[in-house]
């Protein structure tokens, strides 16, 4: 299972999300152009020492990354869906999509994803932090696909430690 971000906006999220992914022993995908330089203090900060140790690749853009991610399902994560994530049959190969903070991601993405899936909450309120949501998600999928062992397994395997 791998984590994609779609033109991320804020450093702070991004870093945020590859400590988790690195701390779940995930890969995590990041489509360009980002709204920040890489070298950003503030992913730095919030990625703190674990962005070196996540499986992390850069795509140029949105047509990068197709033609690279293989056959894995795109599950996106969106406001705009009706399928709860928790009533949705993960896979261990899936790849699940978040969008821009400040945009999600455009129709052309939306339609190319194999599912569309949407957390639950308040209807008066607009969305939750993207790596809020990517935490809650991941943790659904993985304990459906058993990757919680898996991804502790491929820690140890590289030597980072628990």
């Amino acid at each position: 299972m791998r984590l994609a971000l779609f033109e991320p906006d804020i450093p702070q999220n991004t870093g945020t999300i590859l400590r988790l992914a690195a701390c779940l022993g995930l890969g995590v995908d990041i489509i360009e152009p980002c709204g920040f330089a890489f070298s950003d203090r503030r992913l730095k900060r919030a990625g703190m020492d674990y962005i070196d140790r996540v499986s992390l690749i850069r795509h140029d853009s949105w047509a990068d990354f197709e033609t690279d991610k293989g056959d894995t399902r795109l599950i996106l994560l969106t406001t705009k869906a009706d399928l709860n994530y928790c009533e949705f049959d993960f896979t261990g190969t899936d790849t699940l999509l978040l969008g821009r903070e400040s945009a999600g991601v455009p129709a052309q993405v939306h339609v190319v994803a194999d599912a569309r899936l949407t957390i639950p909450m308040s209807p008066d309120l607009r969305s939750l932090n993207i790596a809020t949501a990517a935490a809650m998600v991941l943790g659904e999928a993985l304990r459906q696909t058993g990757g919680f062992s898996t991804g502790y397994e491929k820690m140890a395997a590289t030597g980072i430690p628990r």
